[in-house]
């Protein structure tokens, strides 16, 4: 996933975003130390205290946590990240189906679409 930026939204919420899905693809694997700030805002192509709003929301999510000193590391509590992709799982489904739901479709023609979408790419 790259460190590339839309519109819509504010820089530090969309790098926050990127770094949760870094970390729930396994990216940044559990129990891994992450970059310094400096180090991600230069990756990422952003000031520094942008990043550091960033990770400190992505701490409040407990996937990651400071050890004073030593950095930030991803934890090692895999239930947590599950639990944090499944609640962004939510998110995103919620949000596609607040999109469709505009469309005037009901529920068998909602996943009609979605299963026959799936079919079409092969597996996901």
């Amino acid at each position: 996933m790259s460190w590339s930026f839309s519109n819509d939204k504010p820089i530090f919420q969309q790098l926050k975003d990127i770094i949760i899905l870094k970390i729930i693809k396994g990216e940044y694997p559990p129990g891994s130390k992450l970059e310094g700030v400096r180090e991600l805002a230069i990756t990422a192509g952003v000031n520094p205290n942008t990043m550091q709003r960033a990770l400190s929301d992505v701490e409040e999510t407990g996937i990651i946590y400071t050890m004073r000193g030593d950095g930030r590391y991803v934890t090692d509590n895999e239930e947590k990240i599950t639990e944090v992709r499944n609640g962004y799982l939510a998110e995103k489904i919620a949000g596609f189906l607040n999109s469709v739901n505009e469309l005037g479709l009901n529920k068998n023609e909602i996943l009609g679409a979605v299963q026959s979408e799936i079919e079409k790419r092969g597996e996901i």
